[in-house]
């Protein structure tokens, strides 16, 4: 698959800098499909502008070759993205890609670095608490990614029209003031033959940890933020940015948790209220990654 060439032009995200950014030891946001309507790069960019990381990990499907391959859509906001992840890759952040099946060009790049961002098949994360985390896309563990790509193709294609409703369907509730709410995803889960894949697919990948003899997995794939424990193995998904508008954030003492922007965003926007959060740093403080 050939990837179209970005707009890098300047990144208008930094226009006004937060006031309050929430520092991690580590980051990892997957899903994003730049290039679809369905992606949320405003929620997304809000996120990146507001947290900070020593590591940031970039579990695939961040570009959405696919859809890009089909017709062409990228507006300035996805841009600003790209710009915002470069910027932070030079301002000292790991930023580590670790494509999947949607950007799986970018597959025949691993082992090299661009704009300060590596490219890596894999990645085996060793939290502060010592544990060791498989980082990977999870789409091999997908039988129909894997040995029925039509198959697959079809169904993304029922899947935009479902996030093209989430859209309007958001858009009516802000229209009456109601925050953000994935009617797409909720609808995924009532389907009794979703809920069954992604309980088979926790287990597979879950599985190939424990052949790998590591802690736990973290991955992506199935846009469906969780973590739990199967049988042993930490079972780590990150969510997605079309839908749920998540991510895992690893603490300074190890501790992992799922976090939700759509319900942190106006807390961590407004310093007056309170937040849970593991350090708040003031715009002074982070003068160097503005």
């Amino acid at each position: 698959m050939n990837m179209m060439p970005l707009d890098l032009t300047p990144d208008s995200s930094n226009a006004a800098p937060p006031s309050t950014v929430l520092r991690y030891r580590t980051l990892w946001i997957s899903d994003v499909h730049l290039g679809t309507r369905g992606c949320k790069a405003d929620l997304l960019l809000e996120f990146l502008r507001h947290t900070e990381s020593d590591t940031l990990y970039l579990v695939g499907d961040v570009i959405d070759g696919w859809r890009l391959k089909r017709s062409w859509y990228w507006n300035q906001s996805h841009n600003d993205v790209v710009q915002k992840l470069l910027r932070k890759a030079r301002k000292g952040t790991q930023v580590i890609y670790v494509p999947g099946n949607h950007d799986e060009a970018l597959r025949d790049f691993t082992e090299l670095h661009f704009g300060g961002v590596a490219v890596q098949m894999e990645a085996v994360h060793i939290t502060a608490d010592g544990r060791r985390l498989l980082v990977t896309h999870g789409d091999h563990f997908d039988g129909i990614v894997t040995y029925a790509k039509w198959l697959a193709l079809l169904g993304d294609m029922a899947y935009s029209a479902a996030l093209n409703m989430n859209t309007w369907f958001n858009h009516l509730r802000r229209r009456f003031g109601l925050p953000y709410w994935s009617l797409s995803a909720y609808l995924k889960h009532k389907v009794k033959n979703a809920v069954a894949f992604i309980s088979e697919y926790e287990r597979a990948i879950a599985e190939e940890a424990r052949r790998r003899h590591v802690d736990g997995v973290v991955c992506g794939h199935i846009h469906h933020a969780e973590m739990r424990d199967i049988d042993g193995i930490l079972y780590c998904n990150d969510g997605d940015w079309v839908e749920s508008c998540t991510a895992l954030a690893e603490h300074a003492d190890g501790r992992l948790e799922i976090l939700h922007w759509a319900e942190m965003r106006e807390h961590v926007m407004a310093p007056d209220l309170p937040i849970s959060a593991p350090e708040v740093v003031r715009e002074a403080e982070i003068a160097r990654t503005a």
